[in-house]
């Protein structure tokens, strides 16, 4: 790939993880690009990029950085990293091709795993990046993020290692970024934890007063460690991601006595942000979510490995229900608790070591 701090880069996408990566990757090396449109391109191009940490409200960060309105712009881009959801992804996988063709390195930031089979139908050359923290927009060019990082770059045959390396030396004077060599695990470990962006938007987290946060932990914790036990009998293993729950604190969350487990959840449920999935369906009031792509491809890794799955199937078909409706209020958790219980309980589960 020659001299990495030569490599023009183009972040295709400027949603809360893709703009937040973009702004931090700008300040350390100058030929970054930010392809954006409408209100955000304008906000960026007269005010920068501005970042601020969760916990540190009044500390914002500000990055100039250059703004794209077209690909075409950039046409000897050397790496895209395509930003955007799922559901867009066929979309601008098949823009992205036909301006560059398989010439650049693409690099698939997404949740989920099925970028993993939407982009090599298009190139020849993907990494696939997952960020492990959360991010959102307050209004176009400020992004908020929980953590800075991390990111971890990786491919499912482990090929592209040149790639990553000079990617990872780019990225990491900016923002924490390692490589695996387990990426289906790790994927598949995030992609559990992404089960409770469902959750939190179906019950509103952030927007409306819970009215029973014990109920709130059975379900949040239920339908998290369940997708463990999904995808643990589909043969993955635990793969650490940054300051992600271990899988052991995961099943104490949801099998553990809650007097035990009580301060620690409520410590962690204030950290805890508006949802990517909570930005479409409470914030931009969209219909079009990566439901299917987290909670749905959970449900058919549970049919495959004949594994029950009450919590997730009731959250999704809840989500299902909801999501669609124009005037969509969140849901109060004692009725979905109700839900999950009248279809049955978990089994009692293997200990997270088993």
């Amino acid at each position: 790939m020659g001299d990495s701090k030569d490599l023009k880069i183009v972040f295709f996408g400027t949603g809360a993880i893709g703009g937040s990566v973009g702004a931090w990757v700008a300040a350390h090396h100058a030929r970054t690009y930010l392809l954006s449109r409408g209100k955000m391109a304008e906000a960026i191009r007269t005010h920068g990029l501005t970042t601020y940490a969760l916990d540190s409200p009044g500390r914002k960060e500000h990055a100039k950085v250059n703004v794209i309105t077209d690909l075409n712009e950039v046409p000897d881009a050397d790496v895209v990293v395509v930003g955007v959801k799922l559901y867009d992804l066929e979309n601008a996988a098949q823009t992205v091709q036909g301006i560059l063709g398989d010439r650049a390195l693409i690099v698939g930031m997404q949740n989920g795993v099925e970028n993993q089979t939407i982009l090599p139908r298009y190139f020849s050359r993907v990494i696939y990046c997952l960020a492990a923290y959360n991010a959102w927009i307050d209004e176009p060019g400020t992004i908020g993020y929980q953590t800075r990082g991390p990111l971890i770059l990786g491919t499912p045959d482990n090929r592209l290692q040149a790639e990553m390396g000079a990617l990872a030396e780019i990225f990491n004077p900016a923002v924490e970024t390692a490589i695996t060599r387990r990426l289906g695990d790790a994927a598949h470990c995030k992609l559990a934890i992404n089960l409770s962006n469902s959750v939190t938007t179906l019950l509103g987290l952030n927007f409306r007063e819970i009215s029973n946060l014990d109920l709130l932990q059975k379900v949040l914790a239920g339908t998290i460690y369940e997708g463990v036990q999904v995808i643990r009998a589909a043969g993955y293993r635990e793969e650490r991601l940054g300051g992600i729950p271990s899988w052991t604190t995961l099943w104490a969350a949801a099998r553990l006595p809650q007097f035990l487990t009580r301060g620690t959840f409520r410590r962690n449920l204030k950290k805890m942000v508006v949802s990517s999935m909570g930005q479409d369906v409470l914030q931009r009031k969209s219909a079009e979510t990566e439901l299917e792509y987290l909670n749905g491809y959970l449900l058919g890794l549970a049919e495959r490995f004949h594994r029950d799955a009450p919590y997730n199937r009731t959250i999704y078909r809840l989500c299902k229900e909801n999501f669609s409706r124009a005037d969509f209020q969140p849901l109060d958790v004692e009725m979905v608790w109700e839900e999950v219980t009248r279809r049955g309980r978990l089994s009692e589960p293997r200990s997270p070591r088993g």
